[in-house]
């Protein structure tokens, strides 16, 4: 799998990623479209690893070692020896297919280009390149550096060999590995944001306050977060983006997401990074 490895994007996801790449001994390239995003990226990044020195999980040179293999940059040019490049933008096509297609004519041809997408065909973001091969899911957990899945994703024309090069690098990444096929949402979305947007309805058609909603879920349930804080923790606009995916995709009106969902992207509160959803949080 080469020793370089690229992200697009230095946003939550992104830097994650980066982080456990260099973790895991990987030269990493991020880029992102401005300076100010990159540094913020690598603010989380020292942020993190620095809780790892505080818990002797690393020492401080470990640190410093993980942190001097990761370069940022704005432009295209130096991905160009990326053995892989992971995306990791805005849940948009779009956007996405942007990536992709600067990604195509930039890269070495047998470069793999895998998306982070949560919900979007990989099929799709496939065909707008001319490696559809090479093109395949790479689905990290937020954490990124705690949660241990990636849910890998085929699309119609990825390669069995794009597939074991991914598996192989998950599991040097210190991840798990669990495959499924290119549908809307995958698995992991597929079934949990209509769990999250049921509980939005509940809230909305006054069926229970916030607290109980999400304590009948934790208490009862076992979950460690419930839905509304889940959401939030998220982002309501990445939530109504695949359940508007889910609802395109499959064409059935139980994915129809909640008219309160849309009304909170709509004032623009999205969750703890615009410090109001169904909860109130302090500014950072």
């Amino acid at each position: 799998m080469g020793e370089i490895i690229g992200v697009i994007g230095a946003g939550t996801m992104g830097n994650g990623i980066a982080q456990v790449a260099a973790l895991a001994g990987y030269r990493v390239i991020v880029r992102d479209v401005k300076d100010e995003f990159l540094q913020r990226g690598l603010s989380a990044i020292d942020r993190s690893l620095s809780r790892d020195v505080a818990k002797a999980r690393l020492t401080e040179e470990e640190k410093r070692s993980i942190i001097e293999r990761i370069s940022i940059t704005t432009e295209w040019e130096p991905l160009r020896e990326a053995a892989i490049v992971i995306e990791a933008v805005t849940e948009n096509f779009a956007v996405k297919a942007e990536a992709f297609t600067a990604l195509d004519e930039i890269t070495n041809p047998d470069a793999i280009l895998a998306s982070n997408t949560s919900s979007i065909s990989i099929t799709k973001l496939g065909a707008v390149t001319r490696r559809p091969d090479k093109v395949i899911g790479m689905h990290f957990m937020n954490p990124v550096p705690v949660m241990k899945l990636v849910e890998v994703i085929r699309g119609m024309a990825t390669s069995d060999e794009t597939y074991e090069q991914v598996r192989s690098l998950t599991e040097k990444l210190g991840k798990t590995a669990l495959d499924c096929q290119d549908s809307p949402g995958f698995v992991s979305n597929r079934v949990l944001m209509p769990m999250i947007n049921e509980a939005i309805f509940t809230l909305y058609e006054g069926v229970a306050t916030r607290e109980s909603i999400d304590g009948i879920m934790k208490l009862g349930m076992n979950h460690p977060m419930g839905p509304l804080e889940l959401a939030d923790f998220i982002g309501l606009d990445v939530c109504l983006a695949i359940m508007n995916v889910l609802h395109e995709g499959l064409g059935d009106p139980k994915y129809r997401a909640c008219p309160l969902l849309k009304r909170y992207v709509d004032a623009g509160w999205l969750g703890r990074k615009s410090g109001r959803g169904f909860y109130e949080y302090q500014s950072l």
